[in-house]
Order: C-alpha cells, then sequence, then structure tokens
C-alpha cells in the first residue's frame, strides 16, 4: 500500500495529517502488518495533554501489545470511539482508522517528523 504523502510519520510507525493548528494521528499499515490481527485500543480522554514522544495509549494484537506514541504535543479533542467496538477496522485500512484528533501546542514539532519519503527509506532499513 503506498505511503500517503499528506502526513508526517514517526520512527515508532504513528502517522499525523496536519489541518491548520490540528492533527489527526493513527498508526501507519505498516505498524498493523506488524501487529497482526488488533483486537484492542486504548485510547486517552478527550481533555489529555499529550507530549511528542510520550505514550498516549495502546494498541493490543493477538501478537503482543504495543504503546502509541505522540507524534506532536497538543490537547487531545477527540478519539475514534468506533475503535471500542472495531478495533479490527485498523487491519483494514490503517489511515481511515484514525485514533485521535490533536489541538497542536508546538506546530514546530512537526520539523522533526519524517516525510512519507524518509518514512519509506526508513521502513527498508528496518526489514
Amino acid at each position: 500500500m503506498p505511503i500517503p504523502t499528506d502526513c508526517k510519520y514517526t520512527k515508532e510507525h504513528e502517522w499525523i495529517q496536519v489541518q491548520g493548528n490540528s492533527g489527526t494521528v493513527g498508526i501507519t499499515d505498516h505498524a498493523q502488518e506488524s501487529l497482526g490481527d488488533i483486537v484492542f485500543v486504548e485510547l486517552p480522554a478527550v481533555g489529555t495533554d499529550l507530549t511528542a514522544g510520550k505514550s498516549f495509549g495502546t494498541v493490543e494484537s493477538v501478537k503482543a501489545v504495543s504503546e502509541l506514541y505522540a507524534p506532536a504535543s497538543g490537547k487531545v479533542v477527540a478519539i475514534n470511539e468506533a475503535l471500542n467496538q472495531t478495533p479490527e477496522s485498523i487491519n483494514k485500512d490503517a489511515q481511515a482508522a484514525w485514533m485521535i484528533k490533536i489541538e497542536l501546542s508546538n506546530p514546530a514539532e512537526l520539523n522533526g517528523l519524517l516525510t512519507a519519503a524518509q518514512y519509506e527509506a526508513y521502513i527498508a532499513e528496518e526489514k
């Protein structure tokens, strides 16, 4: 699956799609593929303050439990409630199955994230 070019990426395999001063966050297709069948997602409450690089939740698959890391600092303004009932939707389309939306507190942090091309090269090295 091609890596969307309208997002920025972390080395921990999260993506963020920014619109103005807010960002939508999820895990990459590569991450869901590595995890296998996802059975549970634990997300923060709306209003939670996130710090870039720090854990904001977990995703559990039949193989393991993995931490989710914030690609940028900000306040959680929405969570994808549908993932409580259908966490497997992340396996079907990791890009469409966003996890949280945040109001960015320091948009300059996005400059430290990977572009689609850089992320593609990073996962190629990882294999």
